[in-house]
């Protein structure tokens, strides 16, 4: 499959930004947009490429709230619940974690993840 509507889906989702920082939503646009063209690249259908970056960008929105809940409305109790709904295997960071720091460890943590599946 070609990347560009890949990366299309991507970028117009504007709920995977909503509340962010500028440095941390960049930080979780390019980490999408790397397993976009990681997809692109495999030798998948453009269905299933396509639905690989729709479950990314479902996780990406919940990650997305996550930081949000936890860094920017400092609602720690809300993000926890977040984080065991969806269950994040990611360990909960410290209460007062910079956002962009934040955001790149969990980005560490996910590639683990997806590079082990």
């Amino acid at each position: 499959m070609r990347t560009r509507p890949l990366l299309n889906l991507i970028l117009q989702d504007e709920a995977l930004t909503r509340g962010l920082g500028d440095a941390e939503a960049r930080v979780l646009i390019e980490w999408l947009a790397a397993w976009a063209e990681r997809f692109a690249d495999a030798s998948l259908s453009d269905d299933e490429a396509r639905e690989k970056v729709d479950c990314l960008r479902r996780r990406g929105r919940a990650i997305r709230q996550f930081v949000e809940l936890w860094c920017h409305r400092q609602d720690h109790k809300a993000a926890i619940q977040l984080a065991a709904t969806v269950r994040f295997r990611w360990p909960l960071p410290d209460p007062y974690e910079d956002p962009w720091l934040l955001m790149h460890s969990i980005m560490d943590y996910e590639d683990g993840l997806l590079h082990a599946a």
